[in-house]
């Protein structure tokens, strides 16, 4: 595998670098996609560049009913905990509350806050 060196002063990328420009209602070209690796390593060559095909990103089976339920699951409770944050007569003992099981439980507010409207959302709708 090789590793990737680019100009001086650009450290490393990260993500799809081009993409195939769709015309006509078929594809030209490929994705081109760098990764730069965080966790920490013992390898120097912690950059990557991979080459998709155009098509790599296409479904080949329909959506199910349980994904239906599960995207409208989440994109319910996300909108939940945001509202949540934003509610001033609730920030104060979610924060506390928070706080209160923060050693042994969630350990970001938000997790906390996921749980919190994740269970609220589940009994409301069965």
């Amino acid at each position: 595998m090789a590793s990737v060196t680019y100009s001086p002063g650009i450290q490393y990328l990260r993500g799809a670098l081009t993409k195939p420009k769709k015309t006509d209602g078929h594809k030209h070209g490929d994705y081109l996609i760098a990764t730069h690796r965080e966790a920490a390593t013992t390898n120097p060559n912690c950059t990557r560049l991979y080459v998709r095909k155009a098509d790599s990103y296409v479904r080949s089976t329909p959506v199910t009913s349980d994904e239906t339920l599960a995207r409208t699951r989440f994109g319910e409770i996300c909108k939940a905990v945001a509202l949540r944050k934003k509610n001033l007569s609730l920030v104060a003992t979610d924060v506390a509350n928070f706080n209160a099981q923060k050693e042994d439980g969630y350990k970001t507010l938000r997790q906390y806050l996921w749980h919190l409207c994740a269970d609220e959302y589940d009994q409301a709708n069965g």
